[in-house]
């Protein structure tokens, strides 16, 4: 991708020349060193070899979080093969629509329910008589490719747009820095995990990887490793505040250098509960889409005197659309479009379904709307168009409802969804995980000192289970389903 610079395995052998004996990676009490990483690597890309994968070849990584999982994808960029990161648990049917898209060399983790690619188990040891010695470079024609349902609900792939000559430089803008203590706490087949991996690799981290997540683990592993850097997610900051406000002399959070979260709207009430823990410096918020067209960064100083926000600009461009194509004005929510900077070479190509597009400018669904500063133009986010409903007439967002539900302090986790009225034609409702036993009028309650009316849910369900997953990630349009069906059969 960039002229001079060696592919990803290069430099990851280079590192462990330089330093064999540095740590590499780290899951579940097992550390591999730099060498031990490199070594294991290259006969693991000896092995796929012999199955078959070559240069530009998707493989496919089915696997929980792990150093199998770090291996296998380093394997792949060995090879100049394609990493192509699944989810461990995802439903067959959903694995077929994504393997019919693009011809596969191997799945690892899991056996391809038609029949049709070869594959290898997630603890797959390949032949100790296979040699370790380095291979000849290779270059991977695409470094990563994600999955991704978009706005369109759809399966899709994104191929980056540039090859496995990524300079270690791309870590720097967020503030990573040579041989960082990197925890990874969300999924790495998600883009978070994913590309916060990839980069800490390049730059010699120290991979402090968490098979799952798990809030007294996540503040252990802080504590032991001196962890300097990390990028998480919004549901996992929630469920670490009450194991950490239980008992904050347990845990030593002062390394922590840089605290990144992204992925979902962050509710305010979490958001300033860890700059008051971490200090606004430490605190950074990233908007975008796997795709890249275009990002926004916001550090906690900056959030703090614009509540909400985030962020601006750092890279592309971006501007709020309403339903026609007219530029909105600040303040006015509208679709979220964006694009890369003119003249810059594309950051993606969709391999399936394509992104909602107007002249060259990308959606990924989000409504929002800015407020200019200034020289400056800040954005704020409302929700995803596809979750948004109406009111008797009236607009509600459900992260509006969410980060309202978050204030609780009993309230480990909340989502919220339309559901179908005679009178007003959809009516809020909320499913709630909480810590302490509430009951639906409390919670009402509570949310109608801070809601307007309308936004209040009129039904309230307790669930005994987090409603997002770890990359904070949930399916609204399903819940929904499923609590219409409920209902449905109860009538």
């Amino acid at each position: 991708m960039v002229a001079g610079v060696p592919p990803i395995s290069t430099q990851v052998s280079t590192l462990a020349q330089a330093a064999p004996n540095a740590p590499a990676v780290t899951c579940e009490g097992r550390t591999l060193s730099r060498a031990e990483l490199d070594a294991s690597t290259n006969r693991l890309a000896r092995a796929y070899a012999e199955i078959g994968v070559g240069t530009g070849d998707y493989v496919s990584i089915a696997m929980p979080n792990s150093i199998e999982w770090i291996q296998a994808c380093l394997a792949c960029w060995k090879l100049g093969a394609i990493p192509q990161p699944l989810a461990a648990r995802l439903p067959d049917a959903e694995l077929v629509g994504i393997l019919d898209l693009k011809p596969r060399a191997l799945i690892v983790g899991r056996v391809d329910p038609r029949g049709q690619v070869p594959s290898v188990p997630a603890d797959f040891a390949p032949d100790a008589a296979l040699s370790d010695a380095p291979l000849p470079e290779a270059i991977s024609p695409v470094w990563k490719s994600m999955t991704s349902g978009g706005s369109t609900g759809r399966p899709k792939l994104i191929e980056a747009g540039g090859d496995s000559r990524i300079p270690a430089l791309i870590g720097y803008p967020l503030g990573m820095e040579d041989g960082d203590v990197n925890l990874l706490s969300v999924p790495l087949n998600h883009n978070t995990g994913f590309t916060t991996a990839a980069a800490g690799l390049l730059l010699g981290h120290h991979l402090v990887v968490m098979p799952r997540f798990e809030p007294a683990e996540f503040l252990s592993l802080v504590t032991e490793h001196r962890v300097t850097f990390l990028a998480t997610v919004p549901t996992v900051m929630q469920r670490l505040l009450p194991v950490y406000r239980a008992d904050p002399d347990a845990y030593d959070l002062s390394s922590i250098r840089r605290f990144w979260h992204l992925a979902a709207p962050c509710p305010p009430v979490i958001k300033q509960a860890w700059i008051d823990i971490l200090s606004p410096e430490v605190v950074w918020e990233l908007y975008g889409g796997t795709e890249l067209q275009a990002l926004t960064f916001v550090s906690g100083d900056q959030w703090l005197t614009h509540p909400g926000t985030v962020g601006v600009v750092v890279a592309g461009e971006m501007k709020v659309l309403d339903d026609d194509g007219s530029e909105c004005s600040p303040g006015v929510v509208g679709e979220i479009y964006m694009r890369p900077a003119p003249g810059s070479a594309p950051t993606y190509r969709y391999v399936g379904t394509t992104a909602k597009s107007r002249d060259g400018w990308d959606s990924l669904g989000d409504l929002g709307y800015y407020e200019d500063d200034g020289s400056e133009r800040f954005f704020y986010l409302s929700d995803r168009r596809v979750d948004m409903f109406t009111v008797g007439g009236r607009n509600v967002y459900p992260a509006e409802i969410e980060s309202a539900l978050a204030e609780h302090p009993d309230i480990l986790s909340c989502l919220a969804v339309g559901v179908p009225d005679d009178d007003l034609g959809q009516v809020p409702h909320a499913l709630v995980q909480a810590s302490v036993g509430l009951d639906a009028e409390s919670v009402r309650a509570f949310l109608s000192e801070r809601l307007s009316g309308y936004k209040v849910p009129r039904t309230v369900e307790f669930v005994d289970r987090p409603l997002r997953d770890d990359a904070g990630k949930a399916r609204r349009s399903a819940v929904r389903e499923e609590v219409i069906a409920r209902a449905a059969q109860s009538s």
